[in-house]
């Protein structure tokens, strides 16, 4: 009896101390630049390396970012006017590498996006984005955005704050023509940040 509760209490001191840690940087470059090692909170369980481009006419930006996550899903977005490419591990500091850039290449299928009001633009889905996404919330009006998602990324964002409804769909053009008041940056800032930083 004895033995057991020492191997018992041996294997306490050994899992106690190990805390999970990943790199964490953001830039608008290239790379990340310096990284740095995070001690990750209690309750996540991941590392992720995201990669983000928005296009706003001729100006365009990339976001590179790596952090700790509660809840993540390796895959891509393509909203319009921002897409998204994300990837997501479980050991520790094993997002070295930089998510890929969001794909270019078209895989044939085709979402409604929102651009101000006009929610009838289609945009080419690339990659692994396989589904239509529509996701709405009320901030004194009706905000909504479409696009291109994997089905990993449908399945993480139901669970966003503040959005009241995030619905996918898997049919060509199935996320439908809407045109509402909205302000698309907010709610899709919102979105973003709630998938990169959780």
């Amino acid at each position: 009896m004895d033995l057991q509760i020492s191997v018992f209490l041996l294997f306490i001191l050994f899992t106690a101390g190990h805390s999970f840690s990943c790199y964490e940087c953001a830039g608008l470059e290239d790379s990340c630049g310096i990284k740095k090692v995070k001690t990750c909170p209690r309750g996540s369980s991941k590392c992720m390396s995201s990669t983000a481009v928005t296009q706003v006419g001729a100006i365009s930006a990339k976001l590179k970012a790596k952090d700790c996550a509660v809840d993540c899903a390796s895959g891509s977005m393509n909203l319009g006017i921002i897409k998204r490419s994300s990837v997501c591990c479980n050991t520790d500091r094993c997002n070295l590498h930089d998510a890929p850039d969001p794909s270019i290449d078209s895989n044939g299928k085709k979402c409604y996006f929102c651009d101000g009001k006009n929610c009838s633009n289609t945009v080419s889905c690339s990659g692994s984005e396989d589904h239509c996404i529509t996701s709405t919330a009320s901030y004194g009006e009706l905000l909504v955005i479409k696009g291109c998602a994997s089905k990993s990324i449908c399945d993480t964002v139901t669970s966003v704050n503040d959005v009241q409804r995030t619905s996918c769909c898997s049919g060509n053009l199935c996320n439908g023509v809407q045109s509402v008041t909205q302000s698309f940056l907010f709610l899709c800032c919102s979105l973003l940040s709630f998938i990169l930083l959780h």
